[in-house]
Protein backbone atom coordinates (compact mmCIF):
# COMPACT_ATOMS: atom_id res chain seq x y z
CA UNK A 1 0.00 0.00 0.00
CA UNK A 2 0.99 3.34 -0.85
CA UNK A 3 1.79 6.02 1.65
CA UNK A 4 1.26 9.39 0.86
CA UNK A 5 2.15 12.75 2.25
CA UNK A 6 0.84 15.96 2.50
CA UNK A 7 2.96 19.23 0.99
CA UNK A 8 1.74 22.68 0.81
CA UNK A 9 3.27 25.73 -1.59
CA UNK A 10 2.51 28.81 -2.65
CA UNK A 11 -0.27 29.18 -5.16
CA UNK A 12 -0.45 33.37 -6.04
CA UNK A 13 2.45 33.24 -8.71
CA UNK A 14 1.24 35.87 -11.40
CA UNK A 15 -1.31 37.55 -9.28
CA UNK A 16 -0.42 41.51 -10.00
CA UNK A 17 -2.45 44.99 -9.13
CA UNK A 18 -1.16 48.28 -8.85
CA UNK A 19 -1.68 50.08 -5.21
CA UNK A 20 -2.67 46.75 -3.26
CA UNK A 21 -1.18 44.95 -0.60
CA UNK A 22 0.14 41.23 -0.16
CA UNK A 23 0.33 38.96 2.67
CA UNK A 24 3.29 36.74 2.49
CA UNK A 25 1.86 32.90 2.67
CA UNK A 26 3.51 30.99 5.26
CA UNK A 27 5.58 28.37 4.25
CA UNK A 28 3.53 25.52 5.73
CA UNK A 29 0.97 24.89 8.75
CA UNK A 30 2.06 23.29 11.80
CA UNK A 31 -1.46 23.48 13.97
CA UNK A 32 -2.71 19.56 14.29
CA UNK A 33 -6.30 20.45 14.51
CA UNK A 34 -5.52 22.68 10.80
CA UNK A 35 -3.39 19.32 8.85
CA UNK A 36 -7.01 17.22 9.80
CA UNK A 37 -9.53 19.85 8.67
CA UNK A 38 -6.62 20.17 5.44
CA UNK A 39 -6.70 16.67 4.95
CA UNK A 40 -10.28 15.93 5.20
CA UNK A 41 -11.15 18.03 2.59
CA UNK A 42 -11.97 15.88 -0.55
CA UNK A 43 -12.88 18.31 -2.87
CA UNK A 44 -12.79 22.43 -3.49
CA UNK A 45 -16.12 23.90 -2.05
CA UNK A 46 -18.05 26.23 -0.12
CA UNK A 47 -16.06 27.70 2.57
CA UNK A 48 -15.58 25.54 5.88
CA UNK A 49 -16.43 27.69 8.99
CA UNK A 50 -14.88 25.92 12.71
CA UNK A 51 -14.83 28.04 16.29
CA UNK A 52 -11.41 28.65 15.28
CA UNK A 53 -11.03 28.76 10.95
CA UNK A 54 -12.55 29.67 8.05
CA UNK A 55 -10.86 27.48 4.99
CA UNK A 56 -11.90 29.00 1.83
CA UNK A 57 -10.47 26.45 -1.23
CA UNK A 58 -10.37 26.23 -5.18
CA UNK A 59 -9.80 24.26 -7.97
CA UNK A 60 -6.36 23.20 -8.86
CA UNK A 61 -6.90 23.96 -12.50
CA UNK A 62 -6.51 28.15 -11.66
CA UNK A 63 -3.33 28.79 -12.04
CA UNK A 64 -3.07 31.58 -8.97
CA UNK A 65 -5.79 32.71 -6.64
CA UNK A 66 -5.92 35.45 -3.78
CA UNK A 67 -8.36 36.55 -1.38
CA UNK A 68 -9.44 40.20 -0.33
CA UNK A 69 -11.54 40.78 2.92
CA UNK A 70 -13.93 43.64 3.39
CA UNK A 71 -12.56 44.23 7.03
CA UNK A 72 -9.39 45.06 5.34
CA UNK A 73 -11.26 47.26 2.38
CA UNK A 74 -9.98 44.73 -0.23
CA UNK A 75 -6.40 46.31 0.20
CA UNK A 76 -4.53 43.20 0.81
CA UNK A 77 -4.80 40.11 -1.11
CA UNK A 78 -3.62 36.96 0.51
CA UNK A 79 -2.56 34.19 -1.35
CA UNK A 80 -4.19 30.31 -2.26
CA UNK A 81 -1.80 27.76 -1.35
CA UNK A 82 -1.48 24.10 -3.25
CA UNK A 83 -2.40 21.02 -1.15
CA UNK A 84 -0.46 18.27 -2.72
CA UNK A 85 -0.41 14.49 -2.08
CA UNK A 86 2.73 12.82 -2.71
CA UNK A 87 2.94 9.26 -2.29
CA UNK A 88 6.26 7.03 -1.55
CA UNK A 89 7.36 6.74 -5.22
CA UNK A 90 7.36 10.26 -5.14
CA UNK A 91 4.71 10.92 -7.52
CA UNK A 92 2.96 14.28 -6.68
CA UNK A 93 -0.94 15.32 -7.16
CA UNK A 94 -2.64 18.56 -6.85
CA UNK A 95 -5.41 18.17 -4.21
CA UNK A 96 -6.57 21.26 -4.29
CA UNK A 97 -5.74 24.98 -3.47
CA UNK A 98 -7.12 26.57 0.08
CA UNK A 99 -6.66 30.19 1.96
CA UNK A 100 -6.91 29.49 5.72
CA UNK A 101 -8.09 32.66 7.56
CA UNK A 102 -7.67 32.02 11.33
CA UNK A 103 -10.58 34.09 13.15
CA UNK A 104 -9.29 36.80 15.19
CA UNK A 105 -11.79 39.32 14.05
CA UNK A 106 -14.85 39.58 15.92
CA UNK A 107 -17.73 39.78 13.11
CA UNK A 108 -21.02 37.56 12.08
CA UNK A 109 -20.81 38.26 8.26
CA UNK A 110 -17.67 38.91 6.15
CA UNK A 111 -17.86 39.93 2.76
CA UNK A 112 -15.15 39.20 -0.07
CA UNK A 113 -13.46 38.85 -3.52
CA UNK A 114 -11.28 36.71 -5.34
CA UNK A 115 -8.47 37.24 -7.54
CA UNK A 116 -8.18 34.00 -9.98
CA UNK A 117 -5.74 33.91 -12.58
CA UNK A 118 -5.39 37.76 -12.29
CA UNK A 119 -9.11 38.67 -12.63
CA UNK A 120 -11.26 39.74 -9.61
CA UNK A 121 -14.64 37.43 -9.12
CA UNK A 122 -16.69 36.53 -6.83
CA UNK A 123 -16.14 32.90 -5.52
CA UNK A 124 -17.83 30.82 -7.92
CA UNK A 125 -18.04 27.63 -5.09
CA UNK A 126 -19.93 29.72 -2.32
CA UNK A 127 -23.68 30.44 -3.85
CA UNK A 128 -24.16 33.38 -1.21
CA UNK A 129 -23.34 36.47 -3.02
CA UNK A 130 -24.05 40.34 -2.41
CA UNK A 131 -24.58 43.19 -4.91
CA UNK A 132 -23.68 46.14 -3.95
CA UNK A 133 -25.38 49.45 -6.33
CA UNK A 134 -23.01 51.59 -4.92
CA UNK A 135 -19.67 50.06 -6.67
CA UNK A 136 -21.60 48.10 -9.39
CA UNK A 137 -20.10 44.79 -8.23
CA UNK A 138 -20.95 41.26 -6.58
CA UNK A 139 -19.47 40.40 -3.68
CA UNK A 140 -18.67 36.78 -1.76
CA UNK A 141 -20.67 36.55 1.49
CA UNK A 142 -20.66 34.66 4.65
CA UNK A 143 -23.50 34.77 7.16
CA UNK A 144 -24.23 33.79 10.82
CA UNK A 145 -20.65 32.94 11.71
CA UNK A 146 -21.55 32.79 15.33
CA UNK A 147 -19.76 35.99 17.52
CA UNK A 148 -16.22 35.38 18.91
CA UNK A 149 -16.20 36.98 22.58
CA UNK A 150 -15.16 40.32 22.45
CA UNK A 151 -14.10 41.95 25.65
CA UNK A 152 -10.44 42.66 26.74
CA UNK A 153 -8.87 39.38 28.42
CA UNK A 154 -4.74 37.64 28.67
CA UNK A 155 -3.95 35.28 26.29
CA UNK A 156 -2.00 31.84 26.76
CA UNK A 157 0.58 33.25 25.35
CA UNK A 158 1.61 35.83 27.88
CA UNK A 159 -0.05 38.76 26.68
CA UNK A 160 -3.24 40.86 26.72
CA UNK A 161 -5.54 41.39 24.09
CA UNK A 162 -6.56 45.27 25.05
CA UNK A 163 -10.13 46.15 23.08
CA UNK A 164 -12.12 48.98 22.42
CA UNK A 165 -15.53 49.51 20.58
CA UNK A 166 -16.77 53.09 19.91
CA UNK A 167 -17.04 54.93 17.00
CA UNK A 168 -15.25 54.50 13.49
CA UNK A 169 -11.71 56.86 12.81
CA UNK A 170 -10.67 57.04 16.45
CA UNK A 171 -6.89 57.72 17.41
CA UNK A 172 -6.98 55.73 20.42
CA UNK A 173 -4.50 55.26 22.90
CA UNK A 174 -3.66 52.55 25.67
CA UNK A 175 -2.13 54.23 28.73
CA UNK A 176 -1.75 52.33 32.82
CA UNK A 177 0.38 51.29 35.18
CA UNK A 178 2.16 49.41 32.81
CA UNK A 179 3.42 52.76 30.70
CA UNK A 180 3.86 55.09 33.91
CA UNK A 181 0.40 56.27 32.49
CA UNK A 182 2.08 57.76 29.27
CA UNK A 183 -0.84 58.05 26.69
CA UNK A 184 1.71 58.52 23.99
CA UNK A 185 2.96 55.05 23.70
CA UNK A 186 0.73 52.82 22.36
CA UNK A 187 -2.28 52.98 20.03
CA UNK A 188 -4.78 50.73 19.21
CA UNK A 189 -5.70 49.86 15.54
CA UNK A 190 -9.36 49.61 13.81
CA UNK A 191 -9.36 45.91 13.04
CA UNK A 192 -13.06 46.66 11.71
CA UNK A 193 -15.08 49.92 11.86
CA UNK A 194 -15.83 50.75 16.10
CA UNK A 195 -13.59 48.04 16.53
CA UNK A 196 -10.09 48.72 17.97
CA UNK A 197 -7.23 46.08 19.39
CA UNK A 198 -4.14 46.01 20.75
CA UNK A 199 -1.74 43.19 22.18
CA UNK A 200 1.03 43.50 24.60
CA UNK A 201 3.33 41.36 26.63
CA UNK A 202 2.36 41.28 30.14
CA UNK A 203 3.66 39.63 33.10
CA UNK A 204 1.76 37.85 35.94
CA UNK A 205 0.27 40.52 37.46
CA UNK A 206 -2.61 43.26 38.15
CA UNK A 207 -2.77 46.27 36.17
CA UNK A 208 -4.50 49.41 35.91
CA UNK A 209 -5.11 50.87 32.52
CA UNK A 210 -7.83 53.49 30.52
CA UNK A 211 -7.66 54.67 26.60
CA UNK A 212 -7.27 57.99 25.66
CA UNK A 213 -8.05 60.21 23.06
CA UNK A 214 -5.82 62.80 23.38
CA UNK A 215 -5.20 63.38 26.92
CA UNK A 216 -8.85 62.33 27.85
CA UNK A 217 -9.36 59.26 29.82
CA UNK A 218 -12.14 56.59 28.96
CA UNK A 219 -12.68 53.25 30.55
CA UNK A 220 -12.67 50.27 28.79
CA UNK A 221 -15.89 49.09 27.84
CA UNK A 222 -15.69 45.49 27.50
CA UNK A 223 -14.32 45.14 30.51
CA UNK A 224 -16.58 45.09 33.76
CA UNK A 225 -13.65 45.24 36.10
CA UNK A 226 -12.86 48.84 37.37
CA UNK A 227 -11.72 50.98 40.10
CA UNK A 228 -11.01 54.32 41.79
CA UNK A 229 -6.97 55.08 41.83
CA UNK A 230 -5.61 56.73 45.32
CA UNK A 231 -5.65 59.89 43.13
CA UNK A 232 -9.33 60.12 42.20
CA UNK A 233 -9.17 58.73 38.67
CA UNK A 234 -11.52 55.45 37.51
CA UNK A 235 -9.72 52.82 35.77
CA UNK A 236 -10.13 49.39 34.44
CA UNK A 237 -8.74 46.61 35.87
CA UNK A 238 -6.45 43.61 34.45
CA UNK A 239 -5.42 40.39 35.74
CA UNK A 240 -2.94 38.46 34.62
CA UNK A 241 -2.17 35.05 36.34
Amino acid sequence: MKMTKFVLVSALAGIFCTGMGFAAAPANYQNFELDTLLHNIEKPGEPIVTEDYIIFTANTQNRSVGIAFDFENYQVIHPFQVLSNTDDEGVSTRKHLFYCYQRQHRFDTLKYRLVIDGLWTTDPLNPNKEYDEQVNLYFSKLENLGQIKIETEATPNDTVKFIYKGESGLKLHLAGTFTNWDPWIYQLEEIQPGLYELELPLTTGVYYYNYYLGLTPILDNTNPEKIYTADGRSASVIRVN
